[in-house]
């Protein structure tokens, strides 16, 4: 695997592959000197054009953790607000001697086009309304890990609720969730929902009430303000009504249903009730597996196919035996 860019890109059997080397990921972040020489001389660039506080400092975790060296491009200070073109500046970095960039663009497609500029490794961190793959995959283990669920996720029942049609979070689970065999609901107004969804392989609702019972897990999406102004909701206060997690609907959900939302989330909007009481909320969970997803994605990309340092155990794949701590 040269780059992610996208989920469906990605089979059920490299998803189990990632989500089977996320466990030694795990395993490491669990000992009191969580870092392995895996990455050691590789340099890993992160390079964020929208605003990050999560995704940014869980690639630059990760990537520490396996030892590489990272460069944090912050935007706001470079040549590029002196109209340096996105060519320009990763072909400028390139030059520097680069393994991996980790990319979030607000143009969706923005990943894939610097393929087209460098050499190294491309990370989708989220570009546009387009996909989030390593989200996807946190989400992916979040669930496994959470119901057991190692073999696939057959017979689930997973309900998307929220503004569908601007997510790129939505639309990068919808083909992970379907890849490992769950039922995958959407739950939107119609205001919210893409204006063709024929060939999604999904299942469409506007009635939240109507299936909340039966859901395995209930996937709350970040509702914007700013879809206040674009009108396409009446009011946050009637979008709570109908498509918010209440304390009602909270007390309908099965006992081992999981409440999930990417994050940062509008308390009082799509979550009107406090997720630390909820027994089944894994906001949490998708923070911190999201740091052992990302070394797993890294570690796949530069780590794999003979490319261990010489002081890493060069006879075993599992990066949990690479050489000593450190």
């Amino acid at each position: 695997m040269k780059h992610l860019l996208d989920m469906g890109h990605l089979d059920a059997m490299q998803i189990h592959h990632l989500l089977d080397l996320t466990d030694h990921m795990v395993e490491i972040n669990q000992r009191p000197m969580p870092k392995v020489p895996a990455l050691r001389g590789k340099t890993v660039v992160n390079l964020f054009f929208e605003d990050s506080t999560r995704t940014r400092t869980s690639f630059d975790t990760a990537a520490r953790r396996l030892s590489a060296d990272v460069m944090n491009f912050a935007v706001s200070s470079s040549s590029v607000n002196k109209g340096e073109s996105l060519r320009d500046t990763i072909e400028t970095i390139t030059a520097m001697g680069v393994d991996a960039f980790v990319v979030r663009h607000a143009s969706s497609g923005a990943p894939h086009q610097i393929t087209q500029w460098t050499t190294a490794s491309i990370v989708n961190a989220g570009d546009g309304w387009h996909q989030h793959p390593t989200q996807a995959l946190l989400d992916c283990y979040t669930i496994r890990t959470r119901l057991n669920r190692t073999t696939g996720f057959d017979g689930l029942h997973i309900a998307i609720v929220g503004d569908i049609k601007h997510s790129r979070v939505a639309r990068s689970d919808v083909q992970a969730f379907n890849a490992l065999g769950a039922r995958v609901t959407l739950v939107a107004p119609p205001t919210l929902l893409p204006p063709d969804i024929s060939t999604w392989p999904v299942e469409v609702s506007h009635d939240l009430d109507g299936l909340i019972g039966s859901l395995d897990v209930l996937y709350l999406l970040r509702m914007q303000r700013e879809r206040m102004r674009d009108a396409l909701v009446p009011s946050l206060r009637e979008y709570t009504t109908l498509y918010g997690l209440t304390p009602a609907r909270a007390a309908r959900l099965q006992e081992h249903a999981l409440v999930m939302h990417p994050g940062p989330m509008n308390r009082g909007v799509e979550m009107a009730v406090d997720p630390a009481e909820l027994p089944g909320s894994t906001v949490l969970h998708q923070v911190a597996n999201g740091v052992a997803v990302r070394m797993a994605v890294l570690f796949e990309l530069l780590g794999s196919g003979g490319e261990m340092t010489a002081d890493t155990a060069a006879d075993s794949p599992d990066p949990s035996q690479a050489g000593p701590r450190s």
